[in-house]
């Protein structure tokens, strides 16, 4: 089995369906440190576009996963961190294009589309994912903890120059948090800034899995749906995980621990994504409890596994 160190998956998206995940970042490297992000704790919070990762590595494990027989419904740009802070990842986007029929997607948080130079690169993308959960500076700060130099505006402002010089698919993700940014007052906010970035598809979630910060709690779904209809085009509530597998997989504890390193699963979403039963997942899932590789988290009455550091 093939080794990799810059491409995952192809994993379950909510989104994407089977999702080949190209990660250009080092854990965790963004330029915003959300309190709900799966991934934890921001580590490295910065502005800086450099070579996170070396570009042509990442185009050789792209050509060797096309060679093997490898199928996706989407190559996403994310990972680690925010893919934007790459220098190249504009680079990356066009040797997709050039070298597989699978569309792109770029997930951005889209705090640096306030660059010129960003939009150009971003808009090599089939589909960019964006983000907006806050509706002024001070929201801005509790949910998403942006670097000293950013503001919302700035970011707003970006977003809306990105559509007007974008003609792909833009997609919209609004975060809520129960108690924080959920008030169907502060919600209707949102939606106000969000319609004239004029998104293709505007999608609502809420934690679902284990977040960075444990006080962050998920907001019911009846709200959820109750909060969708404030925004233009109606949003569409994604915080379910409705994955799917599609495919044949090659399975065993280093593949499993692959998966986990970049997203908390429980033992049925693993067993959606490598198309098995989820007795034969509670094999690999014991003997790596066992040896103290995994550990376990409650969460909304599932148990996610997750590595241990």
């Amino acid at each position: 089995m093939n080794k990799y160190r810059h491409i995952f998956g192809p994993v379950p998206s909510r989104r994407f369906g089977r999702s080949l995940g190209v990660d250009l970042s080092v854990l965790k490297t963004c330029t915003i440190d959300c309190v709900f992000c799966q991934l934890g704790r921001t580590t490295c919070k910065t502005l800086e576009q450099k070579e996170y990762v070396p570009i042509e590595e990442v185009k050789q494990e792209l050509l060797a996963w096309q060679a093997s027989g490898g199928e996706a419904d989407y190559i996403t740009l994310s990972g680690s961190g925010e893919p934007t802070l790459h220098g190249s990842f504009g680079d990356i986007l066009s040797f997709i294009k050039e070298q597989f029929s699978t569309p792109s997607v770029l997930l951005t948080n889209g705090t640096l589309l306030y660059r010129p130079e960003v939009r150009a690169s971003a808009a090599r993308a089939d589909v960019v994912k964006i983000s907006l959960s806050a509706w002024d500076d001070d929201s801005f700060q509790r949910v998403n903890r942006p670097h000293e130099s950013l503001n919302l505006e700035q970011c707003i402002e970006g977003m809306r120059a990105f559509r007007q010089e974008y003609a792909g698919r833009i997609w919209m993700e609004v975060f809520l948090i129960d108690g924080v940014n959920s008030a169907l007052a502060d919600v209707e906010k949102i939606a106000r800034l969000i319609e004239p970035i004029y998104p293709d598809e505007i999608q609502l979630n809420t934690a679902v899995r284990p977040p960075a910060e444990s006080g962050v709690r998920p907001v019911a779904r009846e709200h959820l749906e109750q909060c969708a209809r404030l925004f233009h085009p109606k949003a569409t509530v994604i915080a379910s995980f409705p994955a799917h597998a599609g495919g044949t997989f090659k399975v065993n504890q280093d593949t499993i621990l692959d998966l986990l390193r970049r997203r908390p699963c429980t033992a049925r979403q693993m067993a959606e994504v490598f198309g098995m039963h989820v007795n034969e997942i509670a094999k690999y899932t014991g003997e790596l409890m066992r040896t103290g590789k995994i550990r376990t988290e409650y969460r909304n009455a599932d148990v996610y596994f997750l590595v241990r550091a």
